[in-house]
C-alpha cells in the first residue's frame, strides 16, 4: 500500500494512527510535501510526484522561450551563416531547434523522466497542429479558388447541358453531379452497410477457420487499388450484363472500396464489447442471435457509425473507378440503370482539365460542395448514432419519467385496493364468527 503526503491512497486517519503506533510511519512522512513513501521500517523514498498536465506560467515560459530561440536560430542559419532557400527546410530546422531548446529549459528544474514526458507531449501536440493545419489549408484554399462560382444560385440548381467552357459562371451548374453522387453513395451504402456489419458479426460471434479466411481477404482488400476495383466491375457488370456505363455500375465499384473499410472497423469495434455483457444475456436465457441484436450491436452503435463514416468517406471521393464505370455526362440522369451518371469527384476532374478560368473555378466550387456534403453526412451520422449505449435524449428521458409516474400511481392504486379488500375480508370473517347472542347484545 502506498501512502501519499496528504494521507490519501486508500488509508484513513485510523490507519495512519495505527501505523504511527507501530513505528512504520513518522511525522516527517505525513508532513505536507509532494513526495511519496512506502510504509516500511526504513521509510524508503520513492521520489517526487511528477506533474505532466496543465500549463503553469513556468511551462508557458519554456514553450515561448524555446519557440523564440528556435526561430532565431533558423533565421541565422538560413539568412546569415549559410544563405539557403526552402520553406520546408526552414521549418524543419526551426522545429528541431524548438525540441532541443525546450528539453534544455525543462531539464533546468526537472529530472530526466519528466523531460522525456514533456518532449513527447510536444511531439503529440505538434502532430495535432500539423494535421489541423493541413485540413484547414485544404478547406480554405478550395473555398478561395471556388469563391467565384459558389455565390451563384444556378451553380447548385442547374446542369451543364446548355453551358460551355466559355460561358460565364451565371450559366450552368452541378445539380446533375450532386444527384449522381447522392444516388451512387446511397446504393453503395444499401449494399455495404448490411453486408459489412453482418460480416463483422460473423467474424466475432461465429469464428472458425472460414472466419479467419474471410478476415484475411477483407484485410487484403483494404489495400486494393481503386482502379482495380473499377476494372473488376467493368468486366463483371458492364461487359457481361449491362453493356453500358451506368450509375449502378459506379455504385458497385464504390461498394467494393467501402466494404473492407466497414468490415475492418466494425470488427475492431465489436471486439471491444465487454464479454460479461454477453455472459449476462446468456445467463438470463437469451439466445445467441438475440444477444447480438439487443446487446452487442446497441453497445457498439457509436463505433459502428464511425465505421460507416470511414467507409463513406472512402467511397464518396473515389474518381478512377467511377470514371471507368459511370461515364461522363452534362445532363441530369435519375435512372441509375440506364445511361451515364456523373458524380462530384468525376465532375471536378472534368472541370479542372479545362484551361478556361471559369471551368477551373467551377471545379474548385464543385470540390467545396463535395467537402460540404461530406461534413453534412458526418454531422447527420453523429446525430443519429453518436450517443453511447444507455444514453437517452431529453425526449426519451421525459418519456421514462412519465412512465415511472404512471407506474407509481398504478402501484399506489393497486395497493390501496388490496388493503381495502383485506379490510373487507377481515370484517366479513369477524361478522360470521360472532355468535348470534353476542350480536343481539351488541345491537
Amino acid at each position: 500500500m502506498t501512502i501519499t503526503s496528504n494521507g490519501t491512497a486508500g488509508s484513513s486517519e485510523e490507519q495512519e494512527d495505527s501505523l504511527l503506533g507501530q513505528g512504520l510511519l513518522n511525522e516527517d512522512m505525513l508532513a505536507p510535501s509532494a513526495r511519496t513513501f512506502i510504509p516500511s521500517s526504513e521509510g524508503v523514498e520513492v521520489g517526487a510526484r511528477r506533474t505532466i498536465h496543465g500549463t503553469p506560467l513556468e511551462e508557458r515560459f519554456n514553450v515561448f522561450g524555446a519557440a523564440a530561440a528556435s526561430i532565431s536560430v533558423a533565421i541565422l542559419v538560413f539568412g546569415w551563416f549559410a544563405p539557403l532557400t526552402g520553406q520546408v527546410g526552414w521549418a524543419v530546422v526551426a522545429f528541431i531547434g524548438f525540441l532541443g531548446f525546450y528539453a534544455v529549459l525543462v531539464s533546468l528544474k526537472a529530472d530526466g523522466q519528466e523531460v522525456k514526458d514533456r518532449v513527447m507531449i510536444s511531439l503529440l501536440y505538434s502532430a495535432a497542429v500539423i494535421l489541423i493545419g493541413a485540413l484547414l489549408f485544404v478547406v480554405i484554399y478550395t473555398l478561395i479558388r471556388g469563391q467565384d462560382a459558389l455565390p451563384h444560385a444556378n451553380f447548385f440548381f442547374q446542369t451543364m447541358e446548355l453551358a460551355g467552357p466559355l460561358d460565364p459562371l451565371s450559366m450552368g451548374g452541378i445539380a446533375h453531379a450532386i444527384m449522381g453522387t447522392l444516388m451512387q453513395i446511397g446504393m453503395a451504402l444499401l449494399v455495404a452497410v448490411p453486408l459489412g456489419i453482418t460480416t463483422a458479426v460473423f467474424l466475432n460471434e461465429i469464428g472458425g477457420k472460414f472466419a479467419r479466411f474471410v478476415r484475411t481477404i477483407s484485410d487484403a482488400m483494404t489495400a486494393l487499388p481503386s482502379i482495380v476495383a473499377g476494372l473488376f466491375v467493368y468486366a463483371a457488370i458492364i461487359t457481361l450484363i449491362t453493356h453500358q456505363r451506368s450509375g449502378f455500375a459506379a455504385a458497385m465499384a464504390i461498394t467494393v472500396m467501402m466494404l473492407p473499410i466497414i468490415i475492418r472497423a466494425s470488427d475492431v469495434v465489436l471486439r471491444l464489447v465487454a464479454g460479461n455483457l454477453r455472459e449476462a444475456a446468456y445467463a438470463l436465457g437469451s439466445t445467441k442471435w438475440r444477444t447480438v441484436w439487443q446487446v452487442v450491436l446497441p453497445t457498439a452503435r457509436s463505433g459502428l457509425v464511425t465505421a460507416v463514416i470511414l467507409g463513406t468517406a472512402r467511397g464518396i471521393g473515389e474518381t478512377s473507378p467511377v470514371l471507368l464505370t459511370s461515364g461522363v455526362t452534362a445532363v441530369m440522369n435519375l435512372n441509375p440503370f440506364d445511361g451515364p451518371m456523373i458524380s462530384l469527384p468525376l465532375q471536378v476532374f472534368a472541370f479542372v482539365r479545362s484551361p478556361e478560368p471559369n471551368m477551373v473555378a467551377r471545379g474548385f466550387g464543385t470540390a467545396a460542395v463535395l467537402l460540404l456534403l461530406v461534413l453534412t453526412l458526418f454531422a447527420l451520422a453523429r446525430v443519429l448514432g453518436g450517443r453511447g449505449p444507455g444514453q437517452l435524449t431529453v425526449r426519451q428521458q421525459r418519456a421514462v419519467v412519465a412512465r415511472s409516474g404512471r407506474d407509481a400511481i398504478r402501484l399506489t392504486i393497486a395497493g390501496a385496493r388490496r388493503e381495502r379488500a383485506a379490510q373487507v375480508a377481515a370484517e366479513s370473517s369477524t361478522s360470521t364468527s360472532t355468535p348470534p347472542a353476542i350480536k343481539d347484545a351488541l345491537s
